[in-house]
């Protein structure tokens, strides 16, 4: 029955991991709402699906992306579960201006500006699952991408913070922060930069669809980034910056 079906918000389902998640949730027969800033490409999934899929053309950096995703939330509701996809990110060792502060209003204010809507939807339905993609980055600052490391420390640190707000207010609401190691996708410039244990998109967002509907609150995708990332937390940080990271080319 239609009221049976889990309904899913997907922001940053354009391409990349929200595409992927948005066609395995489809294939479990939800509804699914899904934005972007590429409208083309979530038509071509609602001309599939148009029984399944509410779609919104949204840059989550512009001041109406609230307005956005309460209008999505309307189409699609009551949703069970809301993914934050959207993102960027740059190697910057350069320090290049106009990168750094492109991810900072991306990463930081586009990020709380679709999150903050989530939040206040779920806390009036007094029920709900939060789910933000951030990523292994946001462990330790990396020099060869200053404001991409930051900026998912931030991530981290908010859903952390929400979680405990919604815990003294008693909330129903549930968190997840994935995150993943390195990806295949748009996101990463893999024509003219090496990553190590790079994982396919479509592989990664199964592994990622799992975690979210197993509720898991802090996955680390997948087992090889998870031993990466508790070695990275063994190192002191007068080791850490010494450390010769680098940009690298093929």
């Amino acid at each position: 029955m239609e009221v049976n079906r889990k309904r899913v918000l997907i922001i940053g389902a354009s391409s990349g991991i929200g595409y992927e998640l948005a066609q395995l949730y489809l294939k479990q027969d939800a509804v699914i709402g899904i934005a972007g800033r590429r409208i083309d490409k979530l038509k071509e999934i609602q001309n599939q699906f148009p029984n399944q899929v509410h779609v919104e053309e949204i840059d989550i950096t512009q001041a109406n992306a609230i307005h956005q995703i309460q209008k999505l939330i309307d189409k699609t509701k009551p949703i069970d579960v809301f993914i934050q996809c959207a993102g960027i990110g740059y190697q910057n060792a350069t320090l290049d201006k106009e990168l750094e502060l492109q991810t900072v209003q991306t990463n930081c204010f586009g990020f709380t500006q679709s999150i903050l809507t989530a939040y206040h939807y779920f806390k009036k339905q007094n029920k709900g699952h939060i789910v933000a993609i951030s990523s292994i980055a946001g462990t330790k600052g990396l020099g060869i991408a200053p404001a991409y490391s930051a900026t998912k420390r931030m991530q981290n640190t908010y859903i952390d913070a929400l979680e405990q707000l919604c815990y003294i207010n008693n909330y129903n609401i549930h968190f997840t922060d994935i995150k993943p190691g390195f990806i295949k996708t748009p996101l990463l410039n893999t024509s003219k930069n090496n990553y190590p244990l790079i994982m396919e998109v479509n592989v990664a967002a199964k592994k990622i669809f799992n975690a979210i509907e197993k509720k898991k609150r802090r996955p680390i995708i997948d087992w090889k980034f998870n031993l990466l990332v508790f070695f990275w937390k063994l190192i002191p940080s007068f080791l850490w910056k010494q450390l010769p990271i680098k940009p690298k080319s093929k």
